[in-house]
């Protein structure tokens, strides 16, 4: 318990409770009058009275709150609570560490000797007085033990006075601690000081799978937490009717497989239909009602629910998700495919080649094309990768030459003359170069236009339209 209350100052006429709860080892507490007024807060370590001798514990909760505390654990306010002496000094610490040092040694030579006796028990931890006057030996056991010998034996070994307390398995995993199932520090070494008794019936009643590893805790009983919400499952199925036998309908025996409580729906299955169908707890009442009366019901619901109209906001969301999700997928890419050399994917190129194929075949036999078409002029690819798998193999291009062709271009160099032998060219007469523009010459022909020697980017005005390209 924490005490939000011990900022706040009392008021002058009001006496604070001259009780204090005080803690000592494993969690255990007691409480103790502060009879000389020592002013006191939480945490603050001090000599305390106990019979034979004193102790050392440490100050948990003052005030009011330990009134109730009081009341909760049913201790009176009588001459049996004993009185804190001081609060500790540094040579009482000093004492208390060394006797704390002790406890881990006793302990383990103390495990040896009831091994050696062969007694049933588990010692789990002890604990000494701040004075050294006395150890207690904590153990647990699931019968009776006689332990006269082993008390002789752990006074002749330690020379002090030997208490033997047995304590259930709830109270020694609290005393050692731990980290339960549900990743928190175990209840039992925190907050829990009370144990109830925990039975399975509390599973059953949560419609937990009886399963003993899931069930049980550290110290192999069941769970005190299955106890927590034991109360709002028992309020809640108040409504829910008990079905003993299967309910009778037209289709059959409907058996109950399954209960949601805080739903109010129950699910049932036919025999041999691996289906379950979900039923309102009203409507199982009237089932029941029914069927003690005799009369077997045409189905389990009459009418099928109609699903909740979705929000148009919400739709309105979800269909811009599915739109996104339809646009990321159509731009997954499609691997190409490779395909052998000199086949077109499109005969649309194959048409369009037909009319320049016609074309070559007239040239090359010397007939004239067709009037208003001029010889087309093959330009370069642009891709020479793509244009070499169309062509195909480099022996069947059509625009290589023949090779009487080829013969006749090499008779034609060697014949020629070489330039020093070749006869000068007349010089052009003067005349003729400042000859004005559309003036006819000495011999009554018209002069030829002088062309500019810049070549033109663009389209030429005397070229034909020419079909569209369809090379790659």
């Amino acid at each position: 318990m924490f005490d939000w209350l011990s900022d706040m100052e009392l008021p002058t006429s009001f006496e604070e409770f001259d009780i204090i709860e005080v803690r000592f080892k494993g969690g255990r507490k007691d409480f103790f009058r502060n009879v000389n007024r020592l002013e006191l807060t939480t945490g603050d370590a001090v000599v305390v009275d106990v019979p034979n001798g004193h102790h050392i514990g440490f100050v948990s909760l003052k005030g009011e709150l330990v009134r109730l505390q009081m009341l909760k654990k049913k201790v009176d306010n009588n001459e049996e609570i004993r009185s804190i002496y001081r609060i500790a000094n540094e040579r009482d610490m000093e004492k208390f560490q060394e006797v704390r040092d002790m406890e881990a040694t006793t302990m383990y030579r103390g495990r040896e000797i009831i091994h050696s006796l062969k007694l049933r028990m588990k010692l789990s931890d002890v604990e000494y007085q701040a004075d050294r006057s006395k150890a207690t030996f904590y153990y647990s056991a699931d019968d009776r033990v006689d332990f006269r010998d082993l008390i002789k034996k752990l006074a002749e070994e330690f020379k002090v006075r030997i208490e033997m307390r047995q304590i259930s398995m709830r109270h020694e995993a609290g005393r050692l601690g731990g980290i339960g199932s549900c990743g928190r520090e175990l209840c039992c070494s925190t907050w829990l000081t009370d144990f109830k008794s925990v039975s399975t019936t509390a599973a059953r009643y949560q419609n937990l799978s009886l399963n003993p590893s899931k069930l049980s805790g550290q110290c192999g009983r069941l769970k005190c937490c299955l106890n927590y919400e034991l109360e709002t499952y028992m309020d809640a199925l108040k409504d829910i009717p008990t079905v003993n036998r299967p309910l009778q309908t037209q289709h059959g025996d409907a058996m109950l497989q399954k209960t949601d409580i805080f739903k109010k729906m129950m699910w049932f299955g036919y025999k041999g239909d691996n289906n379950w169908y979900p039923v309102p707890v009203a409507r199982v009442h009237e089932i029941l009602e029914q069927n003690a009366k005799g009369v077997a019901v045409e189905a389990l619901l009459l009418e099928i629910p109609d699903e909740p109209k979705q929000n148009e906001f919400v739709a309105q969301v979800e269909g811009n998700l599915e739109r996104l999700d339809d646009k990321f997928k159509s731009k997954k890419k499609k691997k190409k495919k490779k395909r052998p050399a000199g086949v077109t994917d499109q005969p649309a190129q194959a048409e369009a080649q037909e009319p320049r194929q016609k074309l070559k075949q007239e040239k090359s036999q010397g007939q004239p094309a067709e009037q208003g078409q001029a010889p087309e002029k093959q330009r370069p690819s642009r891709n020479r990768n793509r244009n070499k798998e169309a062509r195909g193999p480099r022996e069947g291009r059509e625009n290589r030459e023949p090779k009487e062709n080829r013969d006749n271009k090499e008779n034609r160099e060697q014949n020629r003359e070489p330039r020093e032998k070749r006869p000068a060219r007349p010089p052009r007469a003067e005349s003729q170069k400042q000859q004005a523009p559309g003036q006819a010459n000495a011999d009554g022909q018209q002069p030829k236009k002088q062309r500019s020697r810049k070549p033109f980017r663009g389209k030429k005005p005397d070229q034909p339209n020419k079909p569209p390209r369809t090379d790659a």
